[in-house]
């Protein structure tokens, strides 16, 4: 998706910052990770694929991605691969349904997991969703082995809906509304969201 091409959303312990070719490496080498493919039901791509995918989520205008850095790394240094740790995405894949987006959250270093950028991700992606794409309800599937992703999703709010035995996932919704709404605005009030400018 080209709308957040140029955005860069600073929260308290994470930046945001869009996918761009120059992360391919460093993401290409989380996803050999069989946990990692496990966890986010993904199959292993060739280096030239991840480039391949990249651009077309880039040009996709039913995904939206972003990177997440670690605030503390990104701050000393302004490298961005040395701080990255994870990815953000929303997919648009109902057409007669676009204020619906499916979410999803992965913290792909290890080091990074236990210091809440997962769930300060999330928040920030929602808030961005409902503010700049209009989401107005959330849909996250997230495999049954998955409890941390599960606890943190149900912590905010997420209801199951759904529980499929076949891919082994659960589906679950939030709906982006009244108190939840003004919560998350409040919670977020704090973000500053700049003109990115890759810094490598």
């Amino acid at each position: 998706m080209r709308i957040n091409e140029s955005t860069c959303i600073i929260g308290t312990n994470v930046v945001l910052v869009p996918y761009k070719d120059f992360h391919v490496p460093r993401y290409h080498e989380w996803m050999k990770s069989t946990e990692l493919q496990e966890l986010t039901a993904s199959e292993p791509l060739s280096l030239e694929e991840e480039y391949e995918m990249q651009k077309s989520w880039f040009q996709d205008e039913n995904k939206c991605t972003f990177i997440m850095l670690d605030k503390s790394k990104w701050s000393s240094s302004t490298d961005e691969i040395e701080s990255m740790c994870g990815d953000v995405n929303l997919f648009f894949n109902d057409p007669d349904e676009p204020s619906i987006a499916e979410i999803e959250i992965m913290v792909a270093e290890s080091s990074s997991r236990g210091k809440g950028f997962g769930k300060e991700a999330l928040l920030i992606m929602m808030h961005y969703g409902m503010d700049s794409l209009k989401v107005s309800r959330y849909v996250a599937k997230i495999g049954e082995k998955n409890k941390v992703s599960l606890g943190l999703f149900k912590k905010l709010g997420f209801q199951e809906t759904s529980v499929s035995k076949v891919f082994q996932e659960v589906t679950l919704e939030l709906e982006v509304k009244g108190q939840f709404q003004d919560w998350l605005r409040e919670q977020m009030s704090h973000l500053q969201i700049v003109q990115y400018t890759p810094n490598r």
